[in-house]
């Protein structure tokens, strides 16, 4: 299958975020290779899941539904899809849909999209902090989690071309 090039750049950089396989007691997704969880993939051998098959199920399931394709700025596109990999799209795309002050309804369609890729201000930076106090928010709610904290955290300073 022929990927559009901002995907192959975005893809490359999640998969060195989500790292290989791993089988955390903490981690409401279980078992996970790639970012990929037995959770919402019963069906895929997560042990042996290739890098090809996670691409796919990334481009399918994540890349294709979030229409990342009508914004602009690639290095926000790179922290929506990285987000929306760790904690859901429509996650991910409501909160940028928060950031920019419209109704989030996790679809970035033509006046979502607008909105963005005309937003007057450092929409980049605007959204890596709302991602911040996302998983701060997430812990203080949900505090087995906070074992993981600082990698996401870490994981938002690193993702950028």
């Amino acid at each position: 299958m022929l990927y559009p090039e901002i995907f192959l750049k975005c893809i490359h950089i999640v998969l060195k975020n989500e790292g290989g396989y791993c089988w955390h007691k903490d981690d409401p997704g279980g078992e996970t290779n790639m970012g990929i969880c037995k959770r919402y993939y019963p069906n895929e051998d997560i042990r042996n899941l290739t890098r090809e098959r996670a691409v796919q199920i990334y481009y399918s399931d994540y890349w294709r539904p979030m229409r990342l394709d009508r914004l602009k700025d690639e290095n926000l596109i790179l922290q929506v899809f990285d987000f929306g990999v760790n904690a859901g799209i429509k996650t991910s795309v409501k909160l940028l849909q928060e950031v920019i002050g419209t109704d989030a309804d996790g679809i970035i369609g033509p006046i979502t999209a607008y909105l963005i890729n005309n937003y007057k201000g450092d929409l980049l930076e605007s959204f890596k902090n709302a991602r911040k106090d996302f998983y701060i928010s997430l812990v203080e709610r949900k505090p087995r989690l906070e074992v993981f904290l600082r990698g996401w955290l870490h994981r938002i300073n690193k993702t950028k071309f």
